[in-house]
């Protein structure tokens, strides 16, 4: 994958006869791809240009200039798209693009190196911080104020308790 895209849909499928596009949302505001218009392929080239748009039930309906017809539409099923990371608006105070998370250092409030952010999963009960140390096996992070008290993006750390230190 490009280095500087990011996820935000997926094609789920065709919709209706004429060649529109059914794409999953993976934004806060499904709508928003319409803004971002020139989707790509995770290696960075054109996917699709969207054209129009509704809101539908989980993302977007979508008219794309590359599609024509329902077996196009229908043929780019599962095709992830991407837009440059430089397209996403700053993040408010207090909010991350998981993009910008991964592969901080996580550190100890006394400043020790607990290991690296190498990924944010969300199981169904919250964002948690995957968390791989230096040498052994990864655990988990709650991504909440208490466990994770700083995020210094631009220095490149987070500081985190762990969750044994928190009782």
């Amino acid at each position: 994958m490009e280095v500087g895209l990011i996820e935000v849909g997926r094609v789920a499928g065709a919709f209706g006869v004429r060649g529109e596009v059914r794409i999953t949302a993976y934004t806060a505001d499904a709508l928003a791809l319409m803004d971002y218009r020139d989707l790509k392929r995770a290696d960075g080239s054109p996917a699709l240009t969207l054209v129009s748009g509704r809101a539908a039930k989980g993302g977007v309906v979508a008219r794309a200039r590359e599609v024509e017809t329902r077996e196009e539409a229908e043929a780019l099923r599962g095709l992830r798209l991407y837009v440059p990371r430089t397209a996403l608006p700053e993040p408010d105070e207090d909010e991350f693009y998981i993009t910008d998370l991964v592969g901080l250092s996580v550190r100890d409030p006394d400043g020790v190196v607990l290991g690296r952010i190498r990924s944010v999963q969300d199981f169904g009960a919250g964002d948690l911080l995957e968390i791989q140390p230096e040498a052994g096996a990864s655990w988990y992070l709650p991504f909440t104020r208490d466990a994770v008290p700083e995020v210094r993006i631009a220095e490149g750390v987070v500081v985190a308790v762990r969750p044994e230190e928190t009782e």
